[in-house]
């Protein structure tokens, strides 16, 4: 028996595997470019949110349908994806089906399990591609998923279906050539699903049977290698991404903003309250705010690489809403795409960051941050707890206290917080007088 097939295996699984790698270590470098940041408190919570939001997908549930068809592709993958532990196992070791003989009956019910789900990825996907293309959903037709992004979404779904069909012929073909007494194929019979495809190739040759099984075969491990390659480059990387991005969750209240510590600082002196200073030495103030991703914490960058360009921010968003420029979703995928464009110079031995470009004005213009309501409709829609919020507040920051470049009215109520303790342009001592005039009124 000739070991070519084993060795073309190894070599694309090798092959596979260093592109793998390589991307890999290319993503973890570009979300590194954001400055440290610590978070790993409440690991009770953090494992909590992990397991129902990642795993669970319970944050999807707000929408029924959507979220139904999006568990059986989720559960597809998962459980589909351990018969490819057997499909490299053969593939290595130049084997056919090497579970079954030890697993016996078992091994019958599971092959059915896997097609029961494989029909329901297939639903799942046409069901998805039917809902971006035919009925246009709105959230999938706003002008950030033009061109790339929206032909990312359809080919992962024609990817998978192709997949899953790829599994089902390849059962009905083996169960055909085990019906006929070939020795290298089990009969697994009853096989529920691939029993409807068997009668499409019950004429067909011996030699045509086994090329179409092998095809097949091969066909679904390399797609599957593919595929895992493919991911890293595509919205998809949440299927991994989404459970690191769930436990760094920030876990505050959502109202609760950011202080800079630096800036704490300088208040708490002001007011006479003494600080815990770490040294002697003179504290370097580094930038107020975000202009570019490596002002942004890593824990950002991770959120843009994690977004599943699924819209739910962007359809809760009430300036979105109303019809302005601002969508959560194309914050992420700026910040995303900005990652992508410094990565790749560095690699090239270009500028980097240093390029003359930056987050804030080449891709995010001040129109879309000063939009936001800061009401975190987008942070409680995400599916996986991206928080587009922190982003788009550590650039109006930057903006503020870096450019002096607020709207005139934000610059008044500024100043008047700062000088009378309210938006209001009125003294303090004053603050309660409407009171008094309502006892007056009352009096009367």
């Amino acid at each position: 028996m000739s070991i070519l097939p084993q060795l073309a295996f190894v070599l694309i699984l090798g092959v596979a595997g260093f592109f793998l790698s390589k991307r890999i270590q290319f993503l973890r470098r570009n979300i590194l470019l954001g400055k440290a940041e610590t978070r790993n408190d409440q690991p009770k919570n953090r494992w909590k949110a992990m397991l129902l939001i990642a795993l669970g997908q319970q944050k999807m549930f707000k929408r029924l349908v959507p979220a139904f068809l999006h568990l059986l592709i989720y559960v597809g993958f998962l459980v589909i994806n351990l018969e490819v532990l057997e499909f490299v196992l053969d593939g290595i070791l130049g084997t056919h089906r090497l579970f079954a003989p030890f697993l016996g009956g078992v091994y019958t019910v599971a092959i059915n399990v896997f097609e029961f789900l494989a029909v329901a990825v297939l639903v799942s996907c046409v069901a998805f591609l039917v809902r971006r293309n035919v009925m246009r959903v709105e959230r999938f037709t706003k002008l950030e998923l033009k061109g790339w992004p929206a032909m990312d979404a359809n080919v992962i779904l024609v990817i998978e279906i192709i997949l899953m069909f790829a599994i089902l012929t390849m059962n009905a073909t083996d169960q055909i050539l085990a019906s006929r007494g070939d020795t290298r194929y089990l009969a697994l019979d009853p096989l529920f699903f691939s029993s409807f495809f068997q009668p499409l190739f019950e004429g067909f040759s011996r030699g045509a049977l086994v090329a179409i099984e092998r095809f097949t075969w091969w066909f679904h491990i390399v797609g599957i290698l593919v595929f895992s390659v493919y991911v890293t480059y595509s919205k998809h990387l949440h299927i991994f991404l989404a459970f690191p991005n769930t436990w760094y969750s920030n876990l505050k209240p959502k109202g609760e903003m950011e202080n800079m510590p630096v800036v704490t600082n300088e208040v708490n002196i002001m007011l006479g309250i003494p600080i815990e200073s770490p040294s002697n030495a003179p504290v370097e103030i580094g930038r107020f705010g975000a202009k570019d991703i490596n002002d942004l914490n890593w824990i950002n960058v991770l959120n843009a690489y994690s977004c599943t360009e699924c819209g739910r921010c962007t359809s809760e968003c009430p300036a979105n809403l109303t019809g302005k420029k601002l969508s959560p979703r194309k914050i992420m995928m700026d910040v995303r795409d900005r990652a992508e464009e410094v990565g790749k110079s560095i690699d090239v031995g270009g500028l980097g960051l240093a390029d003359g470009k930056s987050l804030l004005g080449d891709y995010i213009t001040k129109e879309e941050i000063n939009a936001c309501t800061s009401c975190n409709a987008c942070v409680e829609a995400c599916p996986i707890n991206i928080d587009p919020l922190s982003i788009i507040l550590q650039m109006r920051r930057y903006v503020a206290m870096e450019e002096s470049g607020t709207p005139a009215q934000w610059n008044a109520m500024f100043q008047n917080m700062e000088t009378s303790f309210s938006p209001w342009k009125f003294s303090p001592s004053d603050r309660f007088n409407w009171a008094d005039q309502v006892k007056e009124e009352e009096m009367k």
